[in-house]
């Protein structure tokens, strides 16, 4: 035991930080009350954060059992507020992607599956690095904001049926503050670490149920496919444990989805999307997240297909947008310089890798190194073919978009080899590989 003071008096602490980090770190169990205490200490600021970084590289190297990750996520989901949304009448089911290169199915899949009446609470994020953030994209329409207070976004949900919005400081701040560590520590990638800072947000966002899109590949944040399923069947457990149906799908991540890789681009052909046209592997993820999430709403029937093509999905997107005060036709940020790469002999295009065009777009403007750095909407990359496409020589593979040309020259040495075209198509590959259920 350990001693604080406070307000003139001293409280014993139940545990001592120092003996969860052996705990873990010789392989030994760590007690559900211990963790639970560990993770309300920190958040309070009784355990340091050499301390905590301790624990956190000691998870990294010898992991957790399930019954501890779900404590850790109960914990950090009590550190904060729950949100309810049974006053709405109507269920509620949410996505979430791990993150990636062009992946902006977010903005058409929201919109479409709220056309069946089902509602959609889509909290989400900004962008850190090579992949963008939801916010950050949605923010290129003129007025558009992302802050609602709770009541607003019940009263959106009830009167639109789909919100994208960021999510309150009374969510599970113990994740925040526990990412940030994380993020300067070298330990984001303990699958633990991971699948309870997701969840824990997700699960105090009371959504009934909840479609998990992990992605795995070049692009991706696991680009392994077995660390990508492993963390998929942890988050999986996780939902399902606490009462909130979810399953998960594994996607390809090594090529970008779609052609536009930025903010204000990645609106434009989510708009094409919703209006029955776009890019196809675009059109089949929405496709195949819509049905899942449908499913566990209680609309297996649905047909998504025919929701995009007769305008009821662009519909509610422009309800949905004009909501948070954004106008949906209003033009989008153009870039002042353009940069367009063509192909130095005929073929087929063989490869495009995903990381190394989302850190030409991040390098381009798009994204943000620090999460107080400011995005340039206008910024990316506009692909104009894709692998198994056949090419002649001269044509326009891929253009840069930027707001000053003097960006473009680390760009183009950040995508060196990172497209061939060859003699003879790829073998193709299925965009969704798994479907993973409790």
């Amino acid at each position: 035991m350990t001693l604080r003071q406070a307000q003139g008096r001293v409280d014993v602490e139940p545990y001592d930080a120092v003996d969860l980090i052996r705990a873990v770190r010789d392989r030994r169990p760590v007690g559900e009350a211990e963790l639970r205490w560990l993770v309300d200490a920190y958040t309070r600021g009784y355990v340091a954060d050499a301390q905590m970084s301790a624990f956190t590289m000691a998870v990294l190297l010898n992991g957790l059992d399930r019954g501890s990750i779900r404590t850790l996520t109960d914990a950090m989901i009590a550190s904060g507020e729950r949100m309810d949304f049974s006053a709405l009448g109507k269920p509620t089911v949410d996505k979430h992607s791990t993150g990636g290169v062009g992946d902006k199915i977010t903005l058409p899949l929201a919109p479409l599956v709220a056309a069946f009446g089902v509602a959609v609470p889509q909290l989400s994020g900004r962008g850190l690095g090579h992949t963008g953030g939801t916010l950050d994209k949605l923010e290129s329409i003129p007025g558009w904001r992302a802050a609602l207070s709770n009541d607003e976004m019940l009263a959106q949900l009830a009167e639109v049926g789909a919100v994208i919005c960021a999510a309150g400081s009374g969510l599970a701040p113990a994740d925040k503050k526990l990412y940030a560590l994380r993020d300067v520590t070298g330990t984001v990638e303990a699958i633990p670490l991971i699948a309870s800072s997701i969840m824990s947000k997700k699960i105090a966002e009371g959504t009934d149920s909840l479609v998990l899109d992990v992605k795995f590949g070049s692009g991706a944040f696991m680009q392994d496919i077995d660390r990508a399923r492993e963390l998929a069947e942890t988050m999986v457990a996780l939902g399902t444990d606490s009462g909130v149906a979810t399953t998960a799908l594994l996607t390809d991540m090594n090529t970008p989805l779609g052609l536009a890789i930025g903010n204000a681009n990645e609106v434009r052909e989510s708009v094409e999307v919703l209006a029955g046209g776009g890019p196809a592997d675009v059109v089949e993820l929405t496709v195949a997240l819509a049905r899942e999430m449908l499913t566990l709403a209680g609309r297996p029937d649905a047909d998504v297909e025919a929701a995009l093509a007769d305008g009821r999905a662009m519909d509610v997107w422009r309800r949905m947008i004009r909501a948070q005060d954004g106008d949906p036709d209003a033009a989008l940020p153009q870039p002042r310089e353009t940069e367009t790469v063509t192909a130095d002999r005929d073929g087929v295009v063989m490869r495009i890798d995903a990381l190394p065009f989302g850190i030409a777009a991040w390098r381009l403007g798009a994204g943000r190194a620090r999460a107080e750095d400011a995005v340039v909407h206008a910024a990316g990359i506009d692909l104009h073919v894709k692998p198994g496409d056949r090419v002649a020589a001269g044509q326009p593979l891929f253009t840069l978009l930027a707001d000053d040309g003097a960006r473009f020259p680390r760009a183009l040495d950040a995508i060196e080899g990172a497209w061939e075209i060859g003699a003879e198509a790829p073998a193709s590959a299925p965009l969704v590989r798994e479907r993973i259920t409790a």
